[in-house]
């Protein structure tokens, strides 16, 4: 038997997916270990060895592959703690990163505090030397002056040095001599080029990837070298894949050479999943997990991709997966604040102590510990009763909330609930309606092992019309990065216009861009058959700021000039699709193109295979528990089914609870449920005023 593994490292807990050479898939979870994450990622393979009825060493032995999403870069950069970083910039233009890029602010966001640059100005040196945006050098870099600039930054005992000159993307030879140098006089630091990270003609976007990529390269560095070091001492021989941060998986070399690139790269494995699962046209995916909700949505089946994402006060310069993340997990943490109105989250009880239920020296109340006094969670088989929740203690902590606000404490329970429920759809709306995406006409995947028990309420507040949960829904990310593809993005800039169209231009870019990508494919060990390759390019209307990035499908990786129609077209149509207006009189601009190379995994076959057997006769329940139910006022007995005991076809009517040992879903009354061939939950909601809410 040889297996395939995906861990994904959640801020509450470590999820384990594992697939046998059959594609028959099974799912751990053990609690995350902050700050040793290498020790719970080899406790998670233990128990999952333990669950498999194996000797971990063994176990370990019989992997062929593993893919891993990790929070270590995302952690460090929430949590400020990164590495000092020296910025070397052309004379004159030292001040990038402090006077930035004017941000799209929303309509109210009328007093904004000027936040301080991501690199301080005193580790930061300019350096003389200019190449116009035509690629000419103007004036010779001055490679006495960056010696100094290195000296300079060693008496600073930065850790790691990014370089951003200008217009490196069209010329890159200043930067490639400055790097030349610091490997002469810092032979032991990393450096990092702004024109290899992150190849766009913004400044400051390449800039600021440059300096985030630089501050966590020796972080990341030390997190794969710890774990590696544990996966040999295990006993581990086989391949390790790590999430990148554009819906797929890199190897470790190329991920050391690009560090960046695994930031927030767990939860953009979760569409990655949905599209695998269903065959919708607008997705949207809900990952809630212990600490955030993590939203993503797919559009005309294409993943979206964001230039805008931010850390802190930050853009993060690197194009990747849109994921809008709130903290609204199951230890999101609620309280009543100084004008006497409820609060859940951000703040998040997190893996330790947890949620005041888990009897682990949590005193604060969680949406966890609404969910068990309000009958939707079971304390006695939480994890399949591998944990035993305390009910008394979240009593305790849920009435604190109760007493604040002079209310019973099921009412302050549900109280809980229902404000974290409205903070998600409001995550919702943000990436559906202002992404051209109609909620009320998309399918929605939930993910994460808290989602199912909330998503009733969020359908009727959204209108939504049908939603799955997924068999492995608590686990989704990491079923995402089981079946995922290994994924890079290249990217160059070129701009024209449909006016005065450089065709041959054009293909010249597309050209290096199939080379570059064909390169990493086959350094990846990726056979020339299962290699394929998606053509975008950003693209504006004349005089606009920002761009939209439009998929296109040149044959054979070429352009000719029948095609322009087709593009400019594509263009109008996407920007109606976002912002509802196309003025097809304008320019349209053409400023990059982007390659994805993709080297297509067996794994994406396993989301077909095992089908489940018909249901045989009516679903019997296995218990009938007591859960609230807020117009009644009243706790409400409605059955209970164990997920494992129902077939292909077998039929769900609301209300009703559906368990499985890592996740439990609540239907409420109107919300019809039928299970698939697969195993998943495909649930429909009835149209009745009682059960549908206009948002």
């Amino acid at each position: 038997m040889s297996y395939q593994v995906c861990i994904d490292i959640g801020g509450t807990f470590t999820d384990c997916l594992v697939s046998d050479r059959e594609g028959m898939i099974s799912i751990y979870k053990s609690p995350t270990t902050p700050g040793e994450f290498e020790r719970g990622f080899i406790e998670v393979l233990h128990v999952a060895a333990d669950g498999l009825g194996k000797e971990p060493a063994a176990f370990l032995r019989e992997i062929d592959l593993i893919v891993h999403g990790s929070t270590v870069s995302t952690n460090a950069l929430v949590e400020r703690k990164t590495v000092k970083v020296g910025l070397i910039l052309n004379e004159g233009h030292e001040d990038v990163l402090l006077l930035r890029q004017g941000p799209r602010k929303g309509a109210f966001q009328w007093k904004l505090d000027y936040p301080d640059p991501y690199v301080p100005r005193h580790l930061t040196r300019g350096v003389a030397g200019r190449i116009d945006a035509r690629g000419r050098e103007l004036v010779a870099l001055d490679e006495t002056g960056v010696r100094t600039a290195a000296r300079d930054l060693r008496a600073l005992n930065v850790e790691a040095v990014a370089v951003g000159l200008l217009w490196s993307v069209v010329n890159p030879a200043h930067e490639l001599r400055v790097r030349e140098i610091l490997a002469e006089t810092l032979p032991d630091i990393p450096v990092t080029l702004s024109h290899e990270i992150n190849p766009m003609p913004r400044e400051y976007q390449r800039i600021i990837a440059a300096a985030i990529d630089a501050s966590i390269h020796p972080i990341v560095s030390r997190y794969i070298g710890r774990l590696q070091t544990a996966l040999d001492d295990a006993g581990f021989q086989g391949e390790l894949l790590l999430a990148n941060c554009v819906g797929g998986m890199m190897p470790l070399p190329e991920m050391l050479k690009k560090p960046i690139y695994s930031v927030m790269s767990g939860p953009t494995l979760a569409p990655m999943a949905a599209l695998a699962l269903s065959d919708e046209a607008d997705i949207i995916v809900g990952d809630m997990g212990g600490t955030t909700f993590d939203v993503s949505a797919l559009r005309d089946r294409q993943i979206i991709i964001t230039p805008d994402s931010m850390i802190h006060d930050d853009s993060l310069g690197i194009p990747k997966v849109d994921v809008r993340s709130v903290g609204a997990g199951g230890g999101s943490i609620a309280h009543v604040d100084a004008g006497g109105l409820l609060r859940v989250g951000p703040q998040s009880a997190g893996a330790r102590p947890g949620p005041a239920c888990y009897g682990a020296g949590g005193e604060w109340p969680t949406v966890t510990d609404a969910n068990v006094i309000l009958g939707l969670v079971d304390p006695d088989y939480f994890l399949g009763g591998r944990i035993r929740l305390r009910r008394d203690l979240a009593e305790r902590a849920v009435g604190s909330i109760a007493r604040a606000l002079g209310i019973s404490l099921h009412e302050a329970a549900y109280a809980i609930y229902t404000t974290s429920n409205h903070n998600m759809v409001a995550a919702i709306e943000e990436i559906t309606v202002r992404e051209g995406i109609n909620p009320r006409d998309s399918l929605f995947v939930c993910g994460g092992g808290a989602t199912a028990i909330h998503i009733a309420e969020m359908a009727d507040v959204l209108g939504l019309k049908r939603y799955m949960i997924p068999r492995f829904m608590a686990g989704l990310s990491a079923y995402g990065g089981l079946i995922s593809d290994i994924r890079n993005e290249k990217s160059g800039v070129l701009l024209t216009s449909h006016v005065a169209f450089d065709l041959d231009g054009v293909n010249r870019m597309l050209e290096r861009l199939r080379e570059a990508g064909n390169s990493f494919l086959a350094e990846s060990g990726v056979a020339p058959e299962n290699r394929q390759f998606e053509f975008s390019f950003l693209g504006r209307y004349e005089f606009q700021s920002f761009e939209i990035e439009v998929p296109i499908t040149p044959r054979d990786g070429r352009l000719s000039e029948a095609d322009l129609p087709d593009l400019v077209e594509a263009f109008h149509r996407m920007h109606e699709r976002i912002y509802s207006i196309r003025t097809d009189g304008d320019i349209v601009e053409f400023t990059a193109w982007k390659l994805r190379a993709i080297g297509k995994r067996r794994g994406h076959e396993i989301s077909r295979r095992n089908t489940l057997p018909a249901q045989a006769g009516p679903i019997v329940a296995k218990a009938r528990r007591a859960v609230y139910d807020q117009p009644a006022r009243a706790m409400v007995e409605v059955p209970v089914y164990e997920l494992s005991t129902l077939g292909h076809g077998a039929r769900l009517s609301g209300p009703c609870l559906v368990e499985t040992p890592t996740f439990t879903a609540f239907l409420k009354q109107g919300h019809d449920g039928v299970m698939d061939a697969f195993g998943n939950i495909n649930v429909t909601v009835a149209k009745s005023p009682e059960n549908h809410v206009c948002p």
